[in-house]
């Protein structure tokens, strides 16, 4: 059985985000990766008998979106913050785009850290719809209720409590988003962008 295998990644010091809490995390995030393995592993067990496993295998597909979609929405959010933090250049691809949708890019970033801001657990996500080339900001319920169908994630700000509580209390929400973006690598944002659109 092929599987997947936890990404690294080169993370710097961060402003507000401790190391410590950043190893803590990719803890979680391993534990999403190891999850889909065995989902996959133990599907395919329970196909040798579909028929007498259905309520099961429903049930694990279930399951495989929640735990698929948490490897996947992690290593967007840990890649977005490797190799420091970057600007986002005014002759940017990317930057252009988010003007052209939503106005100025400071309306863009209000809006998106708005969004950050709902009640609940979750993720805030910049996409990009590719059948009408445009950027759209969505609110991801867990890790999978709520990702834009056919759409490539471009930024991923990770909303869920254990990525911020331990260094900022439950109180401290906005100042995590606030230095997540302080935190921010543009030029991995931008790539993502890139690949999106060719």
């Amino acid at each position: 059985m092929k599987t997947f295998t936890a990404k690294t990644f080169n993370i710097p010091a961060l402003k507000g985000i401790s190391t410590k809490n950043i190893e803590e995390h990719l803890k979680l995030y391993a534990g999403y990766v190891k999850n889909t393995n065995l989902v996959i592993e133990k599907s395919q067990e329970l196909m040798k008998d579909s028929e007498k496993n259905a309520y099961l295998l429903g049930e694990l597909a279930r399951r495989f979106s929640f735990e698929f979609n948490g490897m996947r929405n992690h290593e967007a959010y840990f890649s977005s913050l490797e190799g420091g933090s970057k600007s986002l250049i005014d002759s940017s691809p990317l930057k252009k785009a988010i003007v052209g949708e939503f106005g100025s890019f400071d309306e863009w970033l209000v809006s998106f850290k708005a969004l950050a801001m709902t009640r609940g657990i979750g993720w805030a996500m910049l996409y990009y719809d590719p059948q009408d080339k445009r950027l759209f900001m969505s609110w991801v319920d867990e890790q999978h209720l709520g990702q834009l169908t056919e759409c490539a994630k471009i930024l991923a700000l990770d909303m869920w409590e254990h990525s911020y509580v331990a260094d900022y209390q439950p109180s401290g929400k906005k100042a995590y988003v606030e230095d997540f973006f302080a935190n921010l690598n543009w030029e991995v944002v931008e790539e993502n962008y890139e690949r999106a659109i060719s």
